[in-house]
């Protein structure tokens, strides 16, 4: 598998070196294009179906940040690549799969590089496919609290849970939806060994009920009743982790 990426920077001579690193040290990075600000940078982006971009924060005309914000739905992932480390939390906000420092380190790029590899690959098994779970089917029960005493569910018939501050929405197959004043991390600890994942702040998903993941930044997933939920993309990692 190649990883089909261009390279956004406006200094030639680090576009040159960073082409130069690529080609010498990571034989699995496709560079499709390079750009040496924002509007080169959108064009090519539009016109082929990236990987990875390797990103400057600052640049003529805008910087990294607008680039991402006009692109809008991000299919690829992005390592940023700057000589000022302030960055770093704009760039974990921005959903930045490594961060670069220049000088460039040889060992940091082909780590980025293969940490993108693997999550790239790990897509491409998944995508558009009917999702083979690792996690067993419990055929467990959860107590929830209600006003007179408590209600017992089967796990199996929740599909998933969603955050509304410190209550949790339960959404079951019956199409019936529960609340409970539980927080979702109540529910992550106590379902954590049922075959539920934490895909995203606010939800938390029984695998066995996902029937696709769709690429993205973080992603999304579709569950059996056709609701499909966005996935973080610091959550990616620990659901697919859960399939083959």
């Amino acid at each position: 598998m190649k990883l089909k990426s261009i390279i956004v920077e406006d200094e030639q001579t680090s576009r040159e070196i960073l082409k130069n690193y690529l080609d010498k040290y990571c034989p699995s990075v496709e560079v499709l294009g390079e750009a040496a600000n924002v509007e080169e940078a959108l064009v090519l982006i539009r016109h082929h179906d990236l990987d990875l971009v390797f990103l400057d924060v600052e640049m003529p005309y805008g910087n990294a940040f607008d680039l991402l914000d006009r692109v809008g739905h991000i299919n690829f992932e992005t390592v940023f690549v700057t000589a000022y480390n302030h960055y770093a939390m704009d760039a974990l906000n921005a959903h930045a799969s490594y961060y670069l420092m220049k000088p460039i380190s040889i060992d940091e790029l082909i780590k980025a590089v293969d940490y993108v590899m693997e999550i790239r690959t790990k897509e491409d098994a998944l995508q558009d496919q009917i999702l083979v779970t690792k996690a067993k089917s419990v055929d467990g029960k959860i107590t929830i609290p209600t006003q007179d005493g408590f209600e017992v569910l089967s796990t199996v018939d929740i599909l998933y849970c969603k955050a509304d501050d410190n209550y949790t929405e339960i959404y079951l197959t019956t199409e019936k939806k529960k609340l409970v004043s539980k927080t979702l991390k109540y529910f992550e600890d106590a379902l954590s060994e049922s075959g539920f994942a934490r895909v995203h702040k606010s939800y938390l998903v029984n695998v066995n009920e996902i029937v696709k993941y769709i690429k993205g930044k973080g992603g999304s997933v579709e569950l059996s009743s056709g609701k499909q939920i966005m996935v973080s993309a610091s959550r990616k990692s620990e659901l697919l982790s859960y399939f083959k």
